[in-house]
């Protein structure tokens, strides 16, 4: 519908249409950037942001656990080759969809989207109540364990208030509790340094970023800096004989056998090289996590159909590049196999470095003591910087829920002057403390591997139903290789879940109970929604 106006010109009037403004479509208004969010991550802090949040304690650690479970020096690489592989064609993928939908809350807006605002809560209720906050609270508590390396008095065993000592619980394969209840100083570590960033993080997102791009650039720099001390000065005659030559390939044929223990103090069964390269996945997969956080802040990004894509690409393949060389590295000085009981580094060797920290002794090794202080500290700046980026961007999911009137209301309000999801951040600090104060973090992170795996699939999934549903959305990017690359990673990533249900049923069943029991409170928050609807338009 259209009216006439007159507009005056020169020597008479002119009678013009005027077209009215079209009402947003619901596709637009749900898709389009945020507006009420400040626009303050460029290229460089989005990118810092992936890395950033990827690189934590895991490196310097899973590889002894990896390589106890595929005996054998080329599987070791193989299987960070394998998750790197998966995650680069995930954030690829991702790439078209964060283009799509800059967002506040991404991977939960997609996955609305995509399969319905069922799917996006599931995915929000488990990040919230394991995903982001379980891995914020054992990043802090690892920052507070690294940090009794230089003050002892920070420790585990130092209570300040124990309440209680939960007994392991047997069920089936499963060991539940088994955990201390209580505040030691090394979980107050944890705590204050979770307080600390959270508070900050309120400040605006550019105080939030530069933090992140200070400390991102520490821990790189950090690991770069390992590679290149490791393969210049960490080459062992030992270690290079034992993990090299021809006895890089052993155990590695196609039909080789390996044994897994099924469960917790289950059978020891034989299976094929394939099947331990997916059980494997649980230690690599998890150290390679958090690239999708960057999703998270999208409403934020500036130009975020450019700097999304880009940023996940850059950053994906940065830190997989980094993982791989390190493990090369600590395959030039250290043995693969080694004895549990071995009085030097080279004698314990990877497969049984002390507390597992591979990290360290490789640095011992090199460097002797000052190496294990060096690391110490090393861990400390990437677990710092790790969490700013977790606690930054996981606060941005809760608030895109409260809006969709999914989770409480309060958490929808942004600062009045700093635009950032304060409350949000306030209510993901608190249930990350109770978490490091009940001890349970570290089981729930070992619990939702599989479920995290499972949302990556139907986030993929949810890129083919949207080409599919939506085929002239604007796509600013579109996902290299698709859908090739889509498809094999759906694949590859179906038949580790399907190995991890078989023969890890410790990390899988626990984690599906969790997203299951997020379905009724799904209905609840509906209902309790729709109700204050109904009291504000009576």
């Amino acid at each position: 519908m259209t009216d006439q106006r007159l507009i005056t010109v020169p020597g008479g009037f002119l009678s013009t249409p005027i077209t009215p403004p079209v009402a947003a479509t619901d596709w637009e208004v749900h898709s389009r950037q945020d507006k009420e969010l400040v626009k303050g991550l460029g290229l460089t802090s989005a990118t810092m942001l992936v890395m950033g949040s990827m690189i934590g304690s895991g490196i310097f650690i899973v590889s002894a656990e990896i390589g106890r479970e595929v005996d054998s020096p080329a599987l070791l690489i193989g299987a960070w080759l394998v998750a790197g592989f998966m995650t680069i064609v995930a954030a690829l993928s991702y790439g078209e969809l964060a283009a799509m939908m800059p967002r506040a809350g991404g991977q939960y807006v997609y996955l609305r989207e995509a399969l319905g605002p069922l799917w996006g809560f599931l995915y929000g209720w488990t990040l919230f109540l394991v995903i982001q906050t379980g891995t914020i609270a054992a990043v802090g508590v690892a920052f507070g364990k690294f940090l009794g390396v230089f003050f002892p008095a920070i420790s585990s065993s130092r209570w300040i208030l124990h309440l209680w000592k939960v007994p392991p619980i047997h069920v089936g394969p499963m060991v539940l509790g088994n955990m201390d209840v209580g505040i030691n100083t090394q979980n107050l570590a944890a705590i204050l340094l979770v307080v600390f960033l959270s508070v900050v993080n309120i400040f605006g997102v550019k105080l939030g970023a530069a933090i992140q791009n200070v400390f991102t650039a520490a821990k790189v720099a950090a690991l770069l800096g390992l590679v290149f001390f490791g393969l210049a000065l960490g080459r062992n005659a030992v270690a290079l004989a034992a993990n090299f030559g021809t006895n890089f390939w052993r155990n590695s044929g196609l039909g080789a056998q390996h044994g897994v223990q099924v469960g917790v103090g289950g059978p020891i069964v034989m299976v094929s090289t394939l099947t331990i390269l997916a059980v494997a996945q649980v230690g690599s997969l998890f150290s390679s996590d958090a690239w999708n956080n960057v999703t998270f802040t999208a409403g934020e990004v500036k130009n975020p159909s450019r700097n999304l894509p880009l940023s996940l690409a850059l950053g994906t393949g940065v830190v997989i590049a980094l993982y791989i060389a390190c493990n090369f590295v600590y395959m030039n000085a250290l043995p693969l196999d080694g004895t549990p009981g071995a009085v030097t580094v080279l004698g314990r060797g990877i497969k049984y470095a002390a507390e597992e920290r591979v990290g360290t002794a490789v640095m011992t090794q090199m460097f002797g003591a000052i190496g294990g202080f060096l690391m110490a500290a090393a861990i400390m700046i990437s677990g710092f910087g790790c969490n700013n980026g977790l606690i930054l961007s996981g606060a941005r999911v809760y608030y895109a829920m409260a809006k969709d009137g999914l989770f409480f209301r309060g958490v929808a309000k942004l600062h009045p002057k700093y635009k950032t999801p304060a409350v949000s951040l306030m209510v993901q600090m608190v249930w990350t403390c109770l978490l490091c104060i009940s001890g349970s973090y570290g089981q729930l992170l070992d619990y939702i591997i599989f479920a995290v795996l499972v949302f990556y699939i139907l986030t993929i999934v949810g890129l083919f139903v949207l080409r599919r549903t939506r085929p002239d959305a604007e796509r600013p990017y579109k996902a290299v290789g698709y859908p090739i690359l889509p498809i094999i990673y759906i694949l590859m990533a179906l038949f580790i879940d399907v190995v991890l249900l078989r023969y890890k049923p410790q990390f899988t069943w626990p984690g599906l109970i969790v997203v299951l029991l997020g379905i009724p409170v799904y209905y609840a928050w509906l209902r309790r929604s729709r109700h204050g609807d109904t009291i504000k338009s009576a």
